[in-house]
């Protein structure tokens, strides 16, 4: 069976998933969606907070947890691991059938360590050493401090997947922090072959600031209407541009002759947030050769009703550049708002992080007593 999953894989561009629970792994919903052509899996702190908090099929994970006399932090990581390794058995063929492309799952490391370097570094050792399977990608924020830690953890030949990333020039930090790790890497004896990563680039979140800012200049009299809803993506079809720069680059087609794969660019927040906008409009604007596009599972059952498959990401690009000339014009500063949705990412993340421990210590005060 064919679906329009399959014809976005022919197209260049791989379908990850951005949810995870014991629920789907449990009930064969996950393996519907292998079958459908989803072929990776993303996590983060607010998805596992919405899958434990108050769901009874962690229920037995905790009291075995407990049973250990685990603190909450254990407990924690005994749910997120359990689901995570799950997850990554049932994508294991996708994997081995892609030769290392895709069939990964991305767990985060803990978000308060996103401004600790040397602490990232560690946390994803860490987790990649406990789960001991090939197809695990840790997540580290593209912060100042997270983008060193990308760089040793890819030279430690850990998969990586570089998150909250917002404007251009973080994305190209980015890039050049994974090919530092690919060349420590391969002076250290290393297998560049092995070893993979993304640069997830954030979407939905950037036309929500700044269509707020343009709702208020055209209340003002101000003809800025059909800036809205286009910035995001512009923003994305630059970033992609830079990527052919880089990965062309002789810097590194050196490693590429050794088998290094390009860090793919991986759309993230590309859930439609304004109902005015098609529900689609992340997947199919954006459509092209080595992405990624990571989505929630109401996004992926409207693509497969009613996507369009084309290759979107190179087209019109003078248009896009047009757009970002407008929107300085027009007085509002990208960069500013770029930046601060990074830092509130960090935030959100810290929230859902802490919002999920105080779930969790609920939960095991109704069950038993637990050293916290």
């Amino acid at each position: 069976m064919t679906t329009p999953l399959h014809q976005l894989w022919q197209h260049g561009q791989s379908v990850w998933m951005d949810n995870l629970s014991r629920t789907i792994i449990h009930n064969g919903e996950l393996a519907h969606w292998i079958e459908q052509g989803v072929r990776g899996i993303t996590s983060n702190p607010a998805i596992f907070k919405n899958a434990i908090a108050g769901n009874a099929d962690y229920d037995a994970g905790i009291q075995a947890a407990l049973a250990t006399g685990g603190t909450i932090n254990d407990i924690y990581e005994s749910l997120v691991l359990q689901d995570i390794s799950d997850a990554a058995a049932l994508f294991l063929p996708v994997y081995e059938a892609s030769q290392g492309i895709d069939g990964y799952i991305s767990i985060e490391v803990s978000p308060k360590l996103a401004h600790s370097t040397a602490s990232t570094v560690l946390e994803a050792q860490r987790f990649f050493q406990i789960l001991g399977q090939p197809n695990i990608m840790i997540k580290i924020p593209g912060t100042s401090e997270g983008l060193p830690a990308v760089t040793e953890t890819i030279a430690a030949g850990i998969n990586v997947n570089v998150t909250l990333l917002f404007s251009i020039q973080n994305y190209i930090e980015t890039a050049w922090a994974y090919i530092a790790g690919l060349e420590k890497l391969d002076a250290a004896g290393g297998d560049v072959s092995q070893v993979a990563s993304v640069a997830s680039f954030f979407l939905s979140r950037i036309d929500t600031s700044i269509d707020k800012l343009l709702d208020a200049k055209i209340a003002q009299g101000e003809d800025l209407g059909s800036l809205k809803g286009t910035i995001a993506i512009a923003n994305a079809k630059l970033a992609y541009q830079e990527y052919l720069k880089i990965f062309g680059s002789e810097r590194f087609q050196k490693l590429a002759a050794k088998g290094a794969k390009p860090q793919r660019l991986l759309w993230a927040s590309t859930s439609t947030k304004n109902p005015a906008y098609k529900d689609t409009l992340y997947v199919e604007a954006l459509i092209g050769e080595n992405t990624v596009n990571t989505v929630p599972p109401e996004t992926l059952v409207a693509f497969l009703d009613h996507g369009q498959v084309a290759t979107t990401l190179t087209q019109n690009l003078g248009e896009a550049e047009q757009a970002i000339r407008a929107l300085a014009a027009a007085g509002i500063d990208l960069e500013q708002i770029l930046a601060d949705l990074q830092t509130d990412g960090v935030e959100k993340f810290v929230q859902a992080f802490d919002q999920l421990f105080a779930a969790l210590e609920t939960k095991v005060q109704q069950m038993s007593t637990v050293k916290v």
